[in-house]
């Protein structure tokens, strides 16, 4: 059984077969309780954990995502049956930090990662668009400097015992989403969690777990990607991963509309703005962060499974990103751009463009 489910996940159909589930589950998960349109993103996960944490006092986005959990998890088992678990570390992991730092504010200035961007699209928001183009932007600038030697170094095998952190922390934050513990004599609580607001909204723990648990299993036996699927589209004119897009896509369309969960239009979307400008903007600074980084949020939760420290410094960025966007009114909101985030976000810009400049190798 599972040497043929491997076969199908690593040929040329494992990103559509990935895609298809992401694109079914994506949209049940907020049919089951999820906020709207955020069946799946892991940019708004990530910044909800931040919050759990204590990290950022937004009260009305604070919750650990059982999700993000069973995507390290799920990626971390598959790569044990597949022997791809392989610790290593060691490529520019101050630049990953802040890579993942900025690509976080970007992506709360839009309010959505990439595949929250698809989500939003396929259950017809259409200020998706906007951030999608903004993210294809990102994406063409960040190839730009892969083709003229961009690169942020090799990394290196490590022991065993690094690949294990990632996995540990995800079953702490299970832990603390299933027990809520409580300290001191007045039981302050040690994690918070949100009374209302997209916080409070949630499917229920053992079917948020399973589904990161399933789409983890997948994503790293196919390699899913978001932002690798157009770097590779453009670059080597290759539909491997972008077919998974298309099959994402179209699959959480079909699953919003049998759902009841299609709303075409600008105004009165869940949890989104108006603001086109700052929508693409925001983006397209997500995607040039990604690009340079070597993949889009979901992938870098799936390399941090399989023992990847650089993806867990990068992931460590987006948290830190996520609690000074909201520290710092960088973070949007359904009224528009946060006070500061449009600064921030060309602050992040010219981060990545130095980057791009700086950190080349000859070819």
């Amino acid at each position: 059984m599972f040497k043929a489910l491997s076969r199908a996940l690593t040929s040329r159909s494992g990103p559509i077969l990935t895609g298809v589930a992401v694109g079914i589950l994506a949209p049940l998960l907020t049919f089951w309780g999820n906020p709207g349109n955020m069946g799946i993103c892991v940019a708004c996960f990530t910044r909800d954990i931040a919050g759990a944490l204590g990290l950022h006092r937004a009260a009305t986005v604070q919750y650990i995502r059982p999700e993000l959990a069973g995507f390290i998890l799920g990626s971390f088992i598959s790569s044990l049956i597949y022997g791809e678990y392989k610790p290593r570390t060691g490529s520019s992991p101050i630049v990953r930090f802040f890579l993942g730092f900025f690509a976080m504010i970007g992506a709360l200035v839009f309010l959505g990662c990439p595949w929250r961007a698809y989500i939003r699209l396929s259950a017809g928001d259409l200020n998706a668009i906007p951030g999608i183009v903004g993210l294809a932007i990102g994406i063409v600038i960040g190839i730009a400097f892969l083709w003229h030697g961009f690169s942020l170094g090799r990394n290196y095998p490590a022991k065993k015992a690094l690949g294990y952190i990632m996995p540990a922390v995800a079953v702490t934050l299970l832990v603390f989403v299933l027990l809520r513990p409580s300290f001191g004599p007045e039981g302050a609580s040690a994690v918070f969690f949100s009374k209302e607001g997209p916080g409070s909204m949630a499917a229920p723990v053992a079917l948020s777990l399973a589904v990161g648990l399933f789409i983890g299993f997948l994503a790293q036996r196919s390699r899913f990607c978001t932002v690798g699927a157009l770097r590779d589209l453009i670059m080597f004119k290759d539909f491997h991963l972008f077919n998974g897009i298309i099959a994402f896509i179209v699959a959480a369309f079909i699953t919003n509309v049998l759902l009841g969960q299609f709303k075409l239009g600008f105004e009165g979307q869940p949890i989104a703005h108006t603001n086109t400008l700052w929508n693409a903007m925001g983006m397209v600074l997500s995607g040039l962060a990604f690009t340079l980084a070597g993949g889009c949020p979901g992938r870098q939760f799936i390399m941090s499974g399989e023992g990847d420290g650089d993806a867990a410094t990068f992931i460590l960025g987006m948290l830190f990103g996520a609690a000074t966007a909201h520290n710092f009114s960088l973070a949007s909101s359904p009224a528009g751009p946060g006070m500061y985030g449009p600064a921030a976000t060309i602050v992040g810009i010219v981060f990545c463009l130095f980057v791009g400049f700086l950190m080349k190798e000859k070819i």
